[in-house]
């Protein structure tokens, strides 16, 4: 059992493993460069209103997640019903995707050439390595022209590669149960009893935003034992051999600890080691993040449209995602008459657009809102923008390889674990992040041995469940125990 541990980056992992530390009765440090808990999942107040960092809607089939988020927050939150849809070439599609509807937007002569392609798609061999890519993947399963039309330029938007350059890891993590066939069968049938994690027709929200649950981990941090530091970034790690002993200050303070748990990006923390050898200095470089830029606009009213958020696969369009946060919960309006929408765009840190002013990216997100036409223009009062770096990690075709070698390095160092969407390079959802920072922590309060790297979206479990407006409710049990983490 550890005397002390630091817990570097106050988001979804690191904010769950600083709390069960100090549940645990663990003596915990939490260190956060920001001035803000939360990480992506925090919530902010603007206009009056409480708004997240983009759309952060909870579920887990994992019970130990869903009774850990419901210990936190308890019953102050509401379950949403979801609506999300595809907005393309003027026309909006529901997400996942619903034969009619699909149908009536193509028209038919586009709708026979789409079950055309996909026909003859499942008629083609596939070849060895055909489905490394995700263009590869998709296509394989769609058919060309449903995968130009659904999955081709929202994807090309978010990570700035083509499709052709991106590791199919990201489809068989987010669509894979997904198929033409599954479509056409739930249209016909009123949907099956298997849905893809990611398409949950409802879920669980707090009352006051999603970083009311990471808000109040921080405080039960500081108020059993444990120090929150905001505003405080982590210049290096102390290490002694092949061991991590501590952290140091930007200001040259060094802080000793028994061990240490990590979220900063990934790329970040093998800077902040000494003696890296020279080959993996130069993987490391190679593994890239995605930045987010958000532009909020206040508008005039309520009841734009339904929508929770939109996916926006227009091409001429650069915004990818627009949140509409009239559709979550009526306590985080504040009473307030107007809705608050968010404009996602991503890109790299060379990127122009990263550079830009306020005013210059709020002119671009109204103008390309009213381009939609969701919204008419005299009706967009005001425009704020939030940047978040390094949100995104980039598989690039090839990323696999890469990793293995930086996270090969960092097994070789005890005393050190690391965890997150950033720490460990993975396309984390919230409970997976969760899931990471539980884990953490039994292996140093219970020595536990869970093996971090692991954990994915992939885990089965023998117990499943979810939760309802009642709270934690088991819906099935599954043959096949979690992985030996």
């Amino acid at each position: 059992m550890a005397n002390t541990v630091a817990v570097i980056g106050a988001g979804p992992a690191g904010a769950t493993a600083a709390y069960v530390l100090a549940k645990k009765g663990i003596p915990v440090h939490l260190y956060e460069a920001s001035p803000h808990v939360g990480g992506m999942a925090r919530s902010i107040q603007m206009w009056g209103q409480t708004v997240d960092i983009g759309p952060h809607r909870f579920f887990s089939a994992d019970p130990r997640v869903n009774k850990l988020w419901l210990e936190v927050i308890g019953d102050d939150y509401s379950m949403v019903d979801r609506l999300t849809r595809i907005f393309f070439c003027g026309k909006a599609y529901h997400y996942p995707l619903k034969m009619g509807n699909a149908l009536r937007n193509l028209g038919l002569v586009e709708a026979t050439r789409c079950l055309a392609s996909y026909v003859r798609q499942q008629l083609t061999p596939r070849s060895a390595g055909s489905e490394d890519t995700f263009e590869g993947w998709v296509t394989a399963r769609f058919g060309k022209r449903l995968y130009q039309h659904f999955f081709k330029t929202y994807t090309e938007k978010l990570w700035g590669i083509p499709a052709d350059q991106l590791d199919s890891d990201f489809a068989r993590q987010r669509i894979k149960r997904l198929s033409l066939w599954e479509a056409v069968r739930d249209a016909i049938l009123g949907g099956g009893s298997e849905r893809h994690r990611t398409l949950v027709d409802q879920f669980a929200y707090p009352n006051q935003g999603t970083g009311e649950v990471y808000r109040r981990m921080c405080a039960f941090v500081a108020d059993n034992g444990g120090q929150v530091y905001l505003n405080t970034p982590i210049h290096s790690l102390v290490t002694s051999g092949n061991t991590v002993t501590g952290i140091r200050l930007p200001t040259g303070e060094v802080r000793s600890y028994d061990q240490v748990i990590s979220s900063m990006p990934l790329t970040a923390l093998v800077g902040r080691l000494t003696h890296v050898p020279p080959e993996v200095t130069q993987i490391n470089r190679g593994l890239k993040f995605r930045n987010t830029l958000l532009v909020y606009l206040r508008v005039k009213g309520s009841d734009l449209f339904p929508d929770n958020w939109i996916y926006v696969h227009s091409p001429e369009l650069l915004t990818g995602r627009i949140t509409n946060f009239d559709n979550w919960v009526p306590s985080i309006k504040n009473g307030m008459p107007d809705t608050i929408l968010a404009m996602e765009y991503w890109c790299f840190d060379e990127d122009d657009i990263w550079r830009w002013p306020e005013r210059r990216c709020v002119a671009l997100a109204t103008s390309e809102l009213i381009r939609t036409g969701l919204v008419p223009a005299d009706h967009i009062l005001d425009g704020a923008v939030i940047k978040v770096p390094r949100c995104y990690p980039v598989y690039r075709l090839g990323y696999r390889t890469q990793l293995a070698v930086v996270e090969d390095f960092l097994r070789g160092y005890q005393g050190l674990q690391v965890i997150g969407r950033g720490g460990a390079f993975k396309y984390n959802n919230q409970d997976h992040s969760i899931l990471m920072g539980l884990l953490a922590a039994e292996n140093i309060a219970d020595g536990a041995n869970h093996d971090l790297w692991s954990v994915n979206s992939d885990d089965e479990y023998q117990e499943s469940s979810t939760i309802t407006e009642t709270g934690l409710v088991t819906v099935n049990t599954k043959v096949h125990s979690p992985r030996d983490r």
